[in-house]
């Protein structure tokens, strides 16, 4: 195909995509899993489409404000950049012998050393887990290098214009309730990505407004729920990026529960969530139907106006997106940051995104009282090669 013809099919998918609504990209946390979520922006960014809203938890706030945080031109780069930094290198990683034994010395560098753009370990909090360090260094991290490299690499004027608009979730340490700080709302600074970030007991809680947070992700890690709450809605679609598999087969060891586990704890559940905002929706749909039934006369009070607000004819079509294991993974795989795991998870997440933007499954007849969507992509349970 000629590089005129390539031009054509890439904004003829765009046009797709701007007709289905405002692009959302919902990021989930997962670590060095993060990098699956770059490439899924890549692609989207090669189309030509830029996200209307960009929604993130933990690595995935960092993900978003990388996004936001910087000029169109200037985004590819930053994530490059990002990425690049957090890279574990070490001798092994270029000459691996044996995928599994490499990996375990990854996993013990970095749990004992940290990684230098990143976090780096707590002394005292190792030496003694009952001392006092204070509610914001109690962590076996520090995560103070995360906050100097996100400094550099974030234009905050830009991430606060709200072009796109940015959301980050955290959990309230003293409530257990789940904030989003969002752009569209308040003026955002580098705490609130911290405060997303902050995974206990690795990373200490981080103060906003005199309050204490923790990373969302130990209350939802998929946060498409801000979507379909938003108030006023607006159809959408939206790219749900999930870096944990809520499908996967029985553990048959210790080793193998401890992968499953991690699977189960942070998928959040996103497919019950989606079933249970497809029935929310659908009676949103009907309501505004049956609205439309009421004879005139009866239409202009009160009680009539806060039953029809409960009305929505708005259409969200979600289009899930995973993240598939590669090779030898295992329970490290969320601080598997070394060149490969990188540079292979990218590319899976590129590979997804620019497939599910040629087929563009939101396309076509769908039942007019349906106002959730969910598109599932047929990738995921397979590995990706380890070469």
């Amino acid at each position: 195909m000629s590089k005129s013809q390539n031009g054509s099919k890439a904004r003829l998918a765009a046009q797709v995509c701007k007709e289905a609504g405002q692009l959302v990209l919902v990021f989930q946390g997962g670590g060095a899993l993060g990098a699956f979520q770059a490439g899924v922006y890549q692609a989207v960014h090669e189309f030509g489409l830029e996200p209307d809203w960009v929604i993130g938890t933990s690595i995935g706030a960092v993900n978003a404000s990388l996004i936001a945080g910087n000029a169109p031109e200037n985004r590819l780069e930053a994530l490059t950049s990002f990425w690049d930094q957090v890279t574990h290198h070490k001798p092994w990683h270029w000459f691996p012998t044996y995928r599994p034994f490499e990996q375990s010395l990854s996993y013990l560098s970095i749990m004992t050393g940290g990684l230098d753009r990143f976090f780096q370990p707590n002394s005292l909090a190792f030496a003694n887990p009952r001392l006092r360090l204070g509610a914001e260094k109690a962590g076996y991290y520090s995560t103070g290098p995360l906050e100097k490299t996100l400094s550099e690499a974030i234009d905050f004027g830009q991430l606060n214009a709200n072009a796109p608009r940015v959301s980050f979730g955290a959990a309230n340490v003293s409530t257990s309730e789940m904030r989003y700080f969002d752009s569209r709302d308040e003026t955002l600074d580098v705490r609130h990505i911290m405060a997303s970030g902050a995974l206990p007991p690795a990373f200490p809680a981080v103060r906003v407004d005199e309050e204490l947070y923790w990373d969302g992700g130990i209350l939802s890690n998929t946060p498409t729920e801000i979507v379909f709450d938003d108030y006023p809605r607006r159809d959408s679609l939206i790219f749900a990026v999930q870096l944990w598999n809520p499908k996967g087969k029985e553990p048959q060891s210790i080793w193998d529960v401890l992968n499953r586990q991690k699977d189960i704890q942070f998928s959040s559940r996103v497919t019950e969530h989606i079933k249970r905002y497809q029935v929310n929706h659908r009676l949103r749909h009907i309501i505004q139907e049956l609205a439309d039934l009421v004879p005139e006369e009866h239409q202009n009070t009160p009680d009539f106006d806060e039953m029809v607000s409960w009305g929505c004819l708005t259409r969200m079509h979600v289009v899930g997106l995973l993240a598939p294991a590669i090779a030898h993974e295992d329970q490290t795989k969320d601080v598997d940051f070394s060149a490969s795991g990188i540079r292979k998870r990218w590319k899976a997440g590129y590979e997804q995104t620019k497939h599910a933007i040629e087929t563009a499954p939101w396309r076509g007849d769908f039942d007019h009282l349906e106002g959730v969507i969910w598109h599932e992509q047929p990738f995921g349970e397979g590995q990706v090669s380890a070469a």
